[in-house]
């Protein structure tokens, strides 16, 4: 493969993928192909599993086939995009629930017991979130209910070794289409650049 080409994972974490995040990451998957970039996408609404972690961490609860899938196809790529809507300013409850199954010790980091150090296993990574607001704009839910990007980049990629970039996009519901199309613009040009 080409230097320059990579391999990227979307995940899109509406649980509709016809939606506005869902054309970002149809937008965002076509021109990276186009660009000729290997890309695997999952829709995590089609994934069946349970987003509840029953026992917290006091026992191991199985992980289902599509849980596997999509680790696997994260430890795959070296850039993960991750789309969602902002909901109630943080992520909808089916993509938390993800990764309170699937960010588990062994696949998304260690702790070592010796040094009481964390061990990060996804480092070398690249990713990108791009967040979709609906009624406001992101910085007016910045400004009134503080950070809404911090539990994904810092609590959760950047926690496991990702180098991590977050864009926000907003009011998505109070702009015209001709707003929503530069928008889209915008997200093919990272598709093709595979950032």
């Amino acid at each position: 493969m080409d230097e320059q080409k990579k391999k990227i994972y979307i995940l899109l974490g509406h649980p509709d993928k016809d939606t506005f995040s869902g054309t970002f990451a149809s937008a965002y998957e076509e021109a990276a192909r186009a660009a000729g970039h290997e890309v695997r996408r999952c829709n995590l609404g089609e994934v069946p599993f349970d987003p509840i972690l029953h026992k917290g961490y006091k026992e191991i609860q199985e992980l289902e086939p599509g849980l596997k899938a999509i680790q696997e196809d994260i430890k795959w790529c070296n850039h993960f995009v991750v789309i969602y809507p902002n909901w109630w300013n943080t992520m909808p409850a089916l993509l938390k629930g993800f990764f309170d199954r699937a960010w588990i010790p062994g696949f998304a980091f260690n702790f070592d017991k010796q040094t009481k150090q964390i061990i990060q296993r996804l480092k070398g990574k690249t990713a990108h979130v791009i967040i979709v607001s609906g009624s406001f704009s992101p910085f007016m839910i910045w400004w009134k209910f503080g950070d809404f990007k911090n539990e994904i980049q810092r609590g959760i990629l950047e926690f496991s070794g990702f180098e991590t970039k977050v864009t926000t996009f907003g009011p998505a519901e109070r702009v015209d289409d001709a707003q929503r199309n530069v928008w889209v613009e915008e997200v093919k040009g990272w598709g093709k650049m595979g950032v």
